[in-house]
């Protein structure tokens, strides 16, 4: 291998497909006792993935997808996921989930907090929050990014409460699609499956009994380059299989780096992968073309990550005594 570079995620494609859809097969009988799966399909790569795996297992008859979409996704959103279910051959519903959404405040929690830092901001102006601080070796901190109707753009820091509550708010956009899917996979006695790759899984980026709550997670084990190689190779369709990691959750566009994590989702899984494997940071600096300092600080945010994300991961916790059976 000629130093660290993206040859390091090369698979057997077709061997890993055939490994993930026995393994998805079996969990969905033998495991969970279920007669199908549930996907939720947003128009990005890794639901693309899981979907067609999830087809690859059982079959398009027993694969139910969901496309829901609200105020703020973007229009190719539900677009590219009606092309994939199509591609596909399975069932699929359409929700839109935005009055929802609406009725249970999620649009006005987050308006209100806004408005506590810019008084002049309406329904009218479009937005989103910045990630700063981690790569440069610093404590992450959040920036408020506005943008009138005239396409004036305000910036300013994101104090914590303010960051808390929109962050909680929107965090009831993935916690209601997670309801509609429990919903579907109960009346069809399905199991749902759970999206993220490794970068997301490891990283804690998910929202706690929202987009982290699943029966099973297909695609946990594998980094993001290599969900886009699973891609490829399953054939889906060029609008799903290079389509950029978004968040699709603010009105303003906003990538996955913009929002989370210290990098671009392919340094990051080489950053990922060379901390899991040991790697030194010298290496990892010549990879992506950095100092020491910054590769190391990059090391530091992928742990730091680690550290207070971990309660996402974890089981209710249960506080009797340890003889209770």
């Amino acid at each position: 291998m000629d130093g660290l570079n993206a040859k390091v995620f090369e698979l057997d494609w077709e061997a890993e497909t055939a490994r993930i859809a026995a393994r998805l097969r079996e969990a969905t009988a033998r495991v969970l006792h279920k007669r199908g799966l549930v996907v939720a399909i947003s128009g990005g790569v890794d639901s693309a993935v899981c979907a067609a795996l999830a087809v690859r297992a059982l079959g398009p008859d027993k694969v139910f997808t969901l496309i829901l979409p609200e105020r703020d996704s973007a229009s190719s959103s539900a677009r590219n996921a009606r092309v994939l279910a199509a591609h596909l051959g399975v069932r699929t519903e359409v929700v839109d989930i935005a009055p929802a959404l609406a009725a249970i405040g999620c649009y006005a929690a987050r308006d209100e907090a806004v408005r506590r830092l810019l008084p002049d901001y309406t329904e009218a102006w479009r937005m989103k929050i910045a990630i700063a601080g981690g790569s440069a070796g610093a404590i992450n901190h959040f920036m408020l990014i506005a943008e009138s109707p005239q396409g004036v753009r305000r910036e300013c820091a994101l104090p914590l409460p303010e960051y808390l509550q929109i962050v909680a708010a929107t965090s009831y956009k993935q916690r209601l699609r997670k309801t509609l899917e429990y919903f579907h996979a109960d009346r069809l006695n399905y199991a749902v499956v759970g999206t993220p790759n490794r970068l997301e899984y490891d990283q804690g980026f998910f929202v706690k009994n929202g987009d982290g709550s699943a029966d099973v997670k297909p695609i946990a084990h594998l980094y993001k380059t290599q969900v886009y190689g699973l891609a490829q190779h399953l054939g889906l369709p060029d609008c799903v299989a290079t389509a950029a990691p978004t968040t699709d959750t603010y009105s303003l566009a906003q990538g996955q780096d913009e929002f989370y994590f210290a990098l671009p989702w392919a340094q990051m899984d080489l950053a990922l992968w060379a901390l899991e494997h040991r790697r030194p940071v010298g290496e990892l600096a010549t990879a992506l073309g950095t100092t020491e300092a910054a590769a190391a600080a990059v090391y530091t945010d992928i742990e730091r990550k680690r550290s207070s994300t971990r309660y996402l991961h974890l089981a209710p916790l249960l506080l009797g005594p340890e003889s209770s059976t």
